[in-house]
């Protein structure tokens, strides 16, 4: 009766021991996991990233812009049929009165009338002139629509752009940089001395 006993004592241990995990399988397992997850984790984030780059960024960078067709003056100057005016190189103003709106174009920064020395006022009225043929070659586009930010001075902020025949889009900032009649601004851009070498 006692080895009977024994024996289905003995049957029972040796069943628990077989569903005991050995510690080194265990730690195996473990580590293949934590593996497991370090590799799909990053994966998983670059595949969001890419998601956002090529799929959701370029509809909401296209989202606000707006066709642009009216004439422009230089601030000043006799202008007919025109409803605005270019002040400088990156500044419009449209409308009169109470309906007046300062526009500050961005991407660039062009060199100011009443400049330092007589060689950035020069350069001023350059790059005044170039806006002025570039608004006049056709209708553009800019962004903001009907909610533009502000700058500090009341200024609306808005990109220029305009299609070309090819399909290829014409950045003005871009335009106004490569021709030397602008700077570059924006964070990490140095400002230009427009009267270097006066």
């Amino acid at each position: 009766m006692a080895a009977r006993a024994r024996r289905c004592y003995c049957g029972s241990m040796l069943k628990r021991r077989s569903n005991v995990v050995p510690f080194g399988r265990r730690r195996r397992r473990d580590r293949l996991l934590t593996w497991w997850v370090l590799w799909r984790v990053p994966a998983l984030l670059l595949i969001v990233m890419a998601a956002w780059w090529f799929g959701v960024r370029p509809v909401m960078e296209e989202q606000g812009w707006v066709r642009v067709d009216r004439e422009f003056a230089i601030c000043g100057a006799s202008g007919a049929g025109a409803v605005g005016c270019v002040v400088d190189g990156d500044t419009l103003i449209i409308g009169y009165g109470n309906d007046r709106r300062r526009i500050r174009l961005t991407g660039y920064d062009a060199p100011e009338l009443d400049g330092a020395c007589n060689a950035e006022s020069e350069a001023a009225i350059l790059a005044r002139d170039a806006l002025h043929a570039w608004l006049g070659n056709g209708a553009f586009e800019w962004n903001g629509a009907d909610a533009p930010p502000y700058d500090r001075y009341g200024r609306e902020l808005r990109a220029v752009r305009r299609a070309g025949a090819d399909g290829k889009r014409e950045y003005l900032a871009e335009t106004m940089i490569e021709r030397g009649l602008a700077a570059e601004s924006g964070w990490g851009t140095e400002s230009k001395d427009w009267c270097m070498g006066q």
